[in-house]
């Protein structure tokens, strides 16, 4: 995203976002769930409308006109890419369905031909289950183990126990650039310097981290990143691996079928050159197309006052509810995207979401696909408050007052 100058006119960005205006139990929608999921601007609803109404046919697959334009619209999607992670070259961006399918390829192309009994994978205590499952598969499978770098009380990697785990018999590192719980922003370059002095690859599950910071792949120094595009405003099954040149040319496919091959025989096949090599079958294409116009609206709008405003966000919604008695917050790390996990004192946290969903609030309770890090902090479950540049003081303050109104229903 590009930096834009003059005033962030919240009010005019929120109407163009449809749902934005809806209503819940007849109150006014409350939309604080973006870390779940973003909602799409129209340009990104149209783009997708268009697609299947005036350009639908497969990718690389005809030379019709309409073969030509869903190709065209495809391949637009993985150059916006490129651009918005700063990579060296648009061949080292491999479309996928979203970030879960990215570390399934990572785990399976990548480490399971490399892992053999006695290596490691060094993960840390606040993943998200997308990045613990894939890698505890591939260990059973190869023999391999879990290393977990430890956190400390208020949601910070101890840094230091990061590094002393980097031992030799670890093949790979994978970490959360921000945890989708805490909202965290773990220091990638600092952990990628470190792996890399050792020869250790790092994989970077930027799902959380890519609609709040700016991602510049060059800079940060990891192996592999990935992240998901309903999160950055763009249309489900969506979504990146990138992953160093010299890294992708070694991995075999994962998927087999058509489109990611150069010729086949029964005898054997040759497959494509990376990133068509990992792209087998008929793509998201329509979703594609909208994604590439959620990274157009994002770039339209400028870093610089996206981010001002959600650190203003952050900072009002955390006062709000340290001013509340009978609360416990998680994770108080220095740095931080808008996300803020809580209980409030004697109360599920399903039985205030439910009450707060009648007030038009939207807000995520449970696990948060983070069984770990729950039972590190002893609890089951929390509720999780994660804002987005189109939220506002006022909707922070409706939240506030409505946990109020819970409290008293609750006793």
């Amino acid at each position: 995203m590009n930096v834009a100058g003059g005033t962030f006119d919240v009010e005019r960005i929120r109407a163009r976002f449809p749902l934005l205006a809806r209503q819940v139990h007849g109150k006014p929608l409350i939309y604080f769930d973006n870390a779940n999921t973003a909602q799409k601007p129209a340009a990104v609803i149209e783009a997708v409308d268009r697609f299947y109404r005036n350009s639908n046919a497969n990718v690389a697959r005809a030379v019709h006109t309409l073969g030509d334009e869903a190709t065209t619209a495809y391949e637009a999607s993985r150059d916006a890419l490129a651009r918005f992670v700063n990579a060296s070259s648009r061949d080292e961006i491999v479309l996928t369905s979203g970030t879960t399918q990215a570390i399934n390829l990572v785990a399976y192309s990548h480490a399971l031909p490399r892992l053999q009994p006695g290596d490691s994978i060094l993960l840390t205590q606040m993943e998200h289950h997308a990045n613990i499952v894939p890698w505890q598969l591939v260990c059973e499978r190869s023999g391999a183990t879990i290393k977990v770098a430890p956190i400390n009380e208020t949601g910070e990697l101890i840094i230091e126990r990061f590094i002393e785990l980097l031992t030799p018999e670890v093949k790979l590192a994978a970490v959360a650039h921000v945890s989708n719980v805490l909202g965290t922003i773990n220091p990638v370059a600092t952990l990628a310097r470190e792996c890399r002095k050792r020869g250790i690859p790092l994989l970077v599950d930027g799902s959380q981290a890519a609609p709040h910071l700016d991602i510049d792949l060059r800079a940060l120094g990891c192996d592999f990143y990935t992240l998901t595009g309903h999160k950055l405003f763009g249309p489900t099954g969506t979504g990146m691996l990138w992953a160093r040149r010299e890294l992708l040319e070694a991995m075999p496919p994962f998927f087999g079928g058509g489109e990611m091959i150069r010729e086949v025989r029964f005898e054997g096949t040759t497959f494509a050159d990376p990133p068509h090599r990992f792209e087998a079958g008929t793509p998201n294409i329509a979703g594609f197309a909208g994604l590439k116009v959620a990274l157009d609206f994002l770039d339209e709008l400028g870093q610089e006052p996206v981010f001002a405003h959600e650190r203003d966000l952050l900072a009002h919604l955390a006062d709000a509810l340290a001013r509340l008695p009978g609360i416990r917050i998680f994770g108080q790390a220095a740095s931080k995207v808008p996300v803020v996990s809580f209980l409030l004192d004697g109360a599920h946290a399903h039985d205030v979401a439910t009450l707060l969903d009648h007030e038009g609030i939207a807000v995520r309770s449970g696990h948060h696909c983070a069984h770990p890090l729950m039972q590190f902090y002893g609890v089951p479950a929390t509720l999780r408050a994660s804002l987005a540049f189109y939220n506002t003081h006022e909707e922070i303050d409706a939240f506030v007052a409505a946990i109020k109104r819970v409290r008293k229903l609750l006793g």
